[in-house]
């Protein structure tokens, strides 16, 4: 089953399947042999191939996949509803009514969180019925238990969480729940307490819009105890089992009752769902109270690089709109020029925190923006256009003029529900301008624009098919602008706005005294003013580049654009011409043609959590998940630890041969896989294997007991196995926390320590890296060979065209990711750790046989995101 595609993504998921059925086929022939907890992959992974698999696989119920499908016209908000209607009447079986209740909110937030996070099955613990006593009788009312894990869910979708139990609390003839007093101060209490104490949260929330939502919701949100930290003032509510905070209920009503208002209340008004009207009132509020919600709670060490577009401006960063290759879904874009000026504080993956549209994003470079502005210690004002050049002068920047565009894609605004803010004038702008006047004047033609203008046609062309990256120089910006009534490039546009009338008259009077130097054409190629510190200033302010020679103040780049923008040669009457104190309406008598707004937005951001690319590791790092107790010192040394008598709590097995217990999968002595003893911890009975709880005394049963270990000799054995030495050090755990505390095997931990590597403590192998959009890529930038590509089906380039050439533009196949070079390095060990584990623990074949991190090109990993439930 595949999703509509082409044909040659169809081939592409049929070698996808392919590759992945050929590893769960070696992984349950491995896992055969006895020394995991399970004995086939199917006990822990289930293959999901599409949105209704991931819902049946994860909460159910039965056959909901199917109907799901059914379905598949509707959008997922409204197929959400839907289900939760249909599970409630009994279209999938009968339940309870709280079982009902419960099952119909589990499915339904597995649909509108796409089947992804954790929060369906960990962070809603339970779904209730309650009952208390009211001054009209006894009411009963819908409650949602919610855990921590629920954060995942994301902040709309929280809302839509308690939404959902309206509707099930209507279909059910429930009351409307009815916050007391009592019950609304506790709340608050709770909530400022976990925010001195545990963690501060998306949005700040005042006590009165608090106390507003708990009293209008008409279903209970509460939950467990998520920290161990207690409120002082309103203790012992009957109705609330704990006095310790709920971090999942309170950030339920914190980040999305209240902080997601507005996009709930649209959901709600579209499915025109009723009682919820009041939730209107919250979104002013929280508007308001949003532009400088980026800057709470900086930390030391994470600099503000720019502050709200509000304050006066001072170097921050302009807001473009678009989106490049490497930006998008949280995403923006700055100069690579500026991650250098600021020092390395911002980096590809750096998480910025942004004063709108959204809560923020992580960096990409972008080098088709607007650069920074830097003044050097020697007085020049520099455009920092590339790499190099910052590299240059990074050690001589006194001052950052201006920090170059932040590109924020146009969905984030849509996404994030917040208005546009006012675009500048950029090369997408221009160059609409000019093909509208190219067609105008000349239908299009090339050629007789050419005439016209002085331009060759190849050139004039460049311009037009690439306006990103070729720009016409000052001369043919200038030309153009005459010529065609064409608003003049943003590349020699300055911040006029930035400048009153008398700093314009000012510059203008200046510039109209000062020594010029003519070039081609008639156009000013230098010019050379007077050092004047209030004219320095204004060239500043207006972002011109500049040096300082000789007690001199000289312009040459940008020289023809702007004595042509003051006005530079025309003998006009001051008072006729300057009369208004809009520098670009000033320009407009002046030249003839617009000069737009440049500069029209800037944003506030600054620096979040700093870009991480590294192994995940426990802390203290694991070798081996194998209790050693405290044996094996600070270090939980196995090797130290054989030394000595070692007790500890690790499970109880039987080998059902010659009944020997043991602790290990597979018995000593007759190589047959032992079984697991579960024993009841008040009478000792014994339990059959398929038992977890002890009929007469009907408590969970325990499967582990505390045993004497030779882990001399186990250790001994592992090595003999592995062909290794005694080593040094292998890291274990002190004790075990699983359930039935059922030990690695050693020899995975020998071969960790052999290659370096650590454990995590669900017995797997991680490596953090941040998350970030790409959508086309060239071989020359990853380093792999066009032939190597081609193997892996990237036949053409994105224009359709025969890959022949590494500096072609290639899309990236929708499950294809590229990952850093050290991360390359990292997994190239975990190959080396899996291959000897196959062939010296298992007795298999190796699988990967890789020498360098070229040889991995190709094959399978699996990600998996804080939160969620499923990898992909």
């Amino acid at each position: 089953m595949f999703p509509s595609c082409s044909e040659d993504y169809k081939k592409y998921f049929i070698e996808f399947e392919s590759k992945l059925e050929e590893i769960f086929r070696l992984v349950d022939e491995a896992k055969a042999k006895g020394f995991d907890p399970k004995q086939s992959i199917h006990e822990e992974i289930r293959i999901s191939r599409d949105f209704a698999d991931r819902i049946e696989c994860m909460v159910g119920p039965p056959s909901v996949g199917r109907r799901i499908r059914e379905l598949s016209h509707m959008q997922r908000v409204p197929l959400a509803f839907k289900i939760v209607e249909e599970i409630l009447y009994g279209e999938f079986g009968n339940f309870e009514v709280e079982k009902a209740a419960e099952q119909a909110i589990k499915t339904g937030t597995a649909i509108l969180t796409e089947g992804v996070t954790a929060a369906p099955i960990q962070g809603i613990v339970k779904v209730s019925i309650k009952q208390k006593q009211t001054d009209y009788g006894v009411s009963r009312y819908l409650s949602i238990y919610f855990a921590g894990p629920i954060r995942s869910a994301g902040g709309t979708e929280l809302a839509l969480i308690v939404v959902l139990g309206d509707y099930v609390r209507k279909l059910l003839g429930l009351d409307v729940y009815r916050a007391s007093d009592e019950e609304i101060s506790r709340f608050i209490e709770e909530l400022r307490l976990y925010e001195r104490e545990v963690s501060r949260f998306q949005f700040h929330v005042d006590d009165e819009t608090l106390a507003y939502i708990l009293q209008h919701l008409p279903v209970e949100v509460t939950g467990i105890k998520t920290d161990p930290i207690e409120v002082s003032s309103f203790r012992d509510i009957p109705t609330i089992e704990t006095n310790a905070v709920r971090g999942g209920a309170l950030r339920v009503v914190n980040d999305g009752i209240a902080g997601r208002a507005g996009k709930v209340w649209k959901v709600i008004d579209e499915l025109n769902l009723k009682g919820w009207d009041w939730l209107k009132n919250i979104v002013v509020t929280r508007e308001e109270e949003s532009e400088t919600d980026y800057l709470q709670d900086i930390i030391a060490g994470r600099p503000v690089f720019s502050f709200p577009s509000t304050e006066k401006f001072g170097g921050r960063f302009r807001l473009r709109y678009g989106r490049a290759r490497n930006t998008g879904l949280a995403c923006v874009g700055v100069h690579p020029a500026t991650m250098i000026i600021l020092d390395g504080f911002l980096a590809v993956g750096t998480q910025l925190r942004l004063e709108m549209p959204g809560k923020g994003g992580i960096v990409g470079a972008v080098e088709t923006i607007e650069p920074p502005i830097v003044k050097l210690k020697d007085g020049s004002v520099v455009r920092v256009e590339n790499v190099d050049e910052a590299n240059k002068i990074k050690d001589k920047v006194e001052k950052i003029l201006f920090l170059g565009d932040l590109l924020i894609s146009f969905s984030e605004f849509y996404e994030n529900e917040k208005p546009l803010a006012p675009p500048s004038y950029v090369e997408e702008w221009w160059i609409w301008d000019l093909k509208k006047a190219l067609k105008e004047k000349f239908g299009n033609s090339i050629q007789e624009a050419s005439k016209l203008l002085g331009i060759q046609p190849k050139r004039l062309e460049e311009i037009l098919n690439n306006f990103l990256v070729v720009k016409p120089d000052v001369v043919e910006a200038l030309k153009i602008s005459l010529n065609l009534n064409v608003p003049l490039h943003p590349r020699y546009t300055y911040f006029w706005k930035n400048i009153g009338w008398e700093e314009f008259v000012k510059l203008r009077n200046t510039v109209l005294k000062s020594k010029v130097e003519v070039g081609n054409e008639g156009f000013i190629k230098k010019l050379f003013l007077d050092f004047n510190p209030e004219i320095k200033l204004i060239l500043e302010k207006l972002l011109i580049p500049h040096r300082l020679i000789d007690e001199k103040i000289v312009v040459e780049d940008d020289a023809a654009s702007l004595t042509v923008c003051l006005g530079y040669g025309r003998n006009l009457d001051d008072e006729t011409i300057l009369q208004d104190e809009n520098p670009l309406k000033i320009i407009r008598r002046l030249t003839g043609f617009w000069v737009k707004n440049k500069f029209a937005c800037f944003i506030g951001a600054r620096m979040g959590r700093p870009e991480k690319a590294k192994e995940r590791k426990m802390k203290p790092p694991v070798h081996v998940l194998f209790p050693v107790g405290l044996a094996g010192g600070s270090q939980r040394n196995l090797v130290e630890a054989s030394k000595k008598i070692v007790e500890v709590e690790i499970v109880k097995r039987k080998c059902p041969s010659c009944g020997r217990p043991t602790f290990k999968p597979v018995c000593p002595i007759c190589g047959v896989k032992t079984v697991i003893q579960g024993f009841c911890p008040l009478c000792g009975r014994v339990l059959a294997e398929n038992e977890d709880v002890c009929p007469q005394c009907k408590v969970e049963a325990k499967f582990y007991s505390k045993q004497i270990i030779d882990l001399k000799e186990y250790l001994n054995e592992a090595c003999e196995r592995l062909g290794l030495g005694f080593p040094d050090l292998v890291k274990g755990v002190k004790g075990l926390t699983n359930k039935k505390k059922i030990p690695e095997p050693l020899e995975k931990g020998l071969l960790r320590a052999k290659y370096g590597l650590s454990v995590f403590k669900d017995g797997t192998i991680r490596y953090d890296l941040t998350n970030a959009p790409l959508t086309h890529f060239k071989p020359s930038e990853i380093g792999v060979t066009i032939q190597k590509l081609k193997e892996l089906g990237y036949e053409k380039d994105y224009l359709g065209n025969p890959l022949t050439n590494p500096d072609q533009l290639c899309e990236l196949k929708v499950q294809d990711i590229i990952v850093p070079e050290k991360c390359g390095d990292f997994l190239v060990k975990v190959a080396c750790f899996i291959d000897d584990l196959l062939e010296k623990l298992y007795g298999l074949k190796k699988f990967y046989n890789v020498k360098d991190r070229n040889d991995l090109i190709g094959h399978l990993v699996v990600g998996l995101s804080p939160h969620t439930s499923n990898g992909v």
